[in-house]
């Protein structure tokens, strides 16, 4: 990027919207990674229980997720005022699921803390994409510019909350909470960078569910985004469990994130160019495939393969930043013409975003336990064997899937 480009996208205010997706990711997909984990071995909680818990959350997101979005369309001249409270949600939420020990049952603190963090992530994504919607719109480059910005934020926040605690813990005793109450800190100033950013002209009715649901192409995107976004889950879920006793790699958990994340966060202004070059459908297909690739390389590795994971890691991770970058993007060009006001588009995109984690949780964290898979402990090897299927085969199943479904849709390239 030039001297010249970088200023006028300071002058843009992008690093604003980057470092406020840094912040939301951050409370995103690393909460699904480490929270289960940290409850089963600080706590001795259940994995069945606390993934009960997660998936009971996303049902109650079914409902949460849309109204969130209604909400956010109608409070147009008080968005500032309402985006700080969620952020203020959200550092409470964070502090109290990591930082403070439970004073009542662990798995009801777990519920209580979990609850307000994705509330609040909700709110505040739904907000914030919206928001991206009409700033796109006066932006020269577009959706894609600008989700360019955003999600190698977002990815940025990733990588730093990934492998936080596990740095962390090098040096301190408690690190989960040192890290909570950094997020905190680091939300806060997030939110009070985007304050110009938001819109305050006045309340406007939203668009119904319906409406969006009833376009074929909106329709087609979330439920690709649906499909597409399962292997991430999965594998998210899984990725402390798999490092540590598939790979026999205790310790090498949260380099490994940050090596997956860093590609990810690398590749995406890749991704956005070749999608100018070549168009969003061809270059999601391409990265898919590599996914599956890599997916199934996965298969053959075992206990000290370490090193040979860490490349799998690499192209992995890049082939997620061409599915947070891409497919955000094609969705808010929809939105702009639909759904100019942008909040009940993302309340759904935002349920489907969260609803694969949970579901993941649900899934495969009870199947784990009954193969007799105990965290931190001597397992079995019908349990490792289970954990490496579930790690690698679902994911090639799932994005196979996904390709088949994006082969079948038309975005409208021009």
């Amino acid at each position: 990027m030039t001297d010249v480009a970088l200023k006028r996208s300071f002058g843009e205010r992008l690093p604003a919207y980057s470092g406020f997706a840094a912040v939301l990711s951050g409370a995103g997909l690393p909460i699904y990674i480490y929270a289960p984990k940290f409850y089963a071995d600080t706590y001795g909680a259940s994995l069945t229980a606390l993934g009960a818990i997660l998936f009971g959350l996303r049902l109650f997101d079914v409902v949460q997720d849309p109204v969130l979005g209604w909400i956010a369309e109608r409070l147009r001249a008080a968005r500032a005022v309402a985006v700080t409270l969620g952020a203020v949600l959200l550092a409470l939420s964070m502090v109290g699921l990591f930082a403070i020990a439970p004073p009542i049952s662990p798995l009801w603190w777990f519920g209580i803390t979990i609850t307000g963090l994705f509330t609040a992530f909700s709110f505040l994504t739904i907000n914030f994409y919206a928001q991206g919607v009409a700033k796109a719109g006066n932006l020269r480059g577009g959706h894609v510019r600008l989700a360019a910005w955003r999600e190698t934020g977002a990815l940025l926040g990733v990588c730093l909350a990934a492998v936080a605690p596990t740095v962390l813990g090098e040096s301190f005793a408690q690190p989960y909470a040192i890290f909570a109450w950094g997020f905190a800190g680091a939300a806060m100033a997030a939110a009070i960078a985007m304050l110009p950013e938001w819109r305050s002209d006045g309340a406007q009715d939203p668009t119904p569910i319906k409406e969006i649901l009833n376009d074929t192409m909106a329709r087609r995107l979330l439920i690709l985004a649906l499909v597409n976004a399962a292997p991430l889950a999965v594998s998210s879920t899984l990725f402390l469990f798999y490092v540590e006793s598939r790979l026999m790699a205790p310790g090498w958990e949260g380099p490994l994130l940050l090596v997956f994340f860093l590609a990810a966060a690398g590749s995406s202004p890749m991704w956005g160019a070749l999608a100018g070059r070549y168009g969003e459908k061809k270059t999601l297909l391409a990265a898919m495939g590599l996914a599956i690739a890599s997916f199934a390389f996965v298969l053959f590795l075992g206990a000290g393969d370490q090193w040979a994971f860490a490349v799998i890691c690499i192209v992995s991770g890049a082939t997620i930043g061409a599915d947070l970058t891409l497919l955000p993007a094609l969705f808010a060009k929809r939105m702009a013409v639909i759904s100019p006001n942008g909040g009940q588009g993302f309340g759904l995109w935002s349920l489907v975003s969260k609803f694969t984690l949970a579901f993941a949780a649900v899934t495969l964290l009870p199947v784990l336990e009954l193969t007799g898979f105990e965290t931190g402990a001597d397992n079995p090897d019908s349990a490792l064997w289970t954990l490496t299927l579930l790690y690698a085969l679902v994911p090639c199943v799932l994005k196979t899937v996904a390709v088949a479904l994006l082969l079948a849709t038309n975005l409208k390239e021009d």
